[in-house]
């Protein structure tokens, strides 16, 4: 399947392929079949709309199913192996880990640590455009909340993730 669709591709695609493609944007299979049922979409902007509807009416266990398919913050070996099949999507998301040293790195991985024993699931921040050393202070910032705020804060960050991914799907220049 193509890495980049047009919004009459996705609309017409069989609904198999269909939720392959939206899977690769958002793993919660909920949410990847109330799109694929939504569908025909009349515009890229109703596709954003219905897929952030949709988003925040799924339940927590929805949130963890799309949380548990994203790789660790500053985890780039991960990001170039267990999570190859979203590359072309994901690409560039964790560019400022890539650039980060040993020292930004470990404290990622410690504060990662540190925060899944919290909360029972993985540090999601809308990384694109951040440096390593942002992303550690979000985490560090965020290590104090309570569960409940930080399964919000990481669902709407998965929201920003989403629809910049439906972007680059449907082949639009956002990073």
């Amino acid at each position: 399947m193509a890495t980049k669709l047009t919004l009459d591709e996705l609309n017409s695609l069989p609904d198999g392929e269909a939720a392959i493609a939206l899977r690769r944007c958002c793993a919660a299979e909920a949410w990847v079949l109330a799109l694929v049922n939504a569908r025909p979409f009349t515009s890229i902007e109703q596709l954003l709309k219905k897929a952030e509807d949709v988003w925040w009416n799924l339940h927590e266990g929805d949130f963890m199913e799309a949380f548990s398919a994203h790789p660790k913050i500053g985890d780039v070996s991960s990001l170039r192996t267990k999570y190859a099949d979203t590359h072309a999507l994901a690409a560039n998301e964790q560019q400022g880990a890539h650039q980060a040293d040993d020292s930004v790195l470990e404290a990622l991985a410690a504060g990662n640590k540190a925060y899944e024993d919290k909360f029972g699931f993985i540090f999601i921040v809308c990384a694109t455009g951040k440096s390593a050393e942002e992303m550690l202070t979000l985490l560090q910032q965020r290590l104090p909340n309570s569960h409940v705020q930080e399964v919000r804060n990481a669902a709407e960050n998965q929201a920003l993730i989403t629809a910049i991914r439906l972007n680059k799907l449907l082949g639009s220049s956002v990073n």
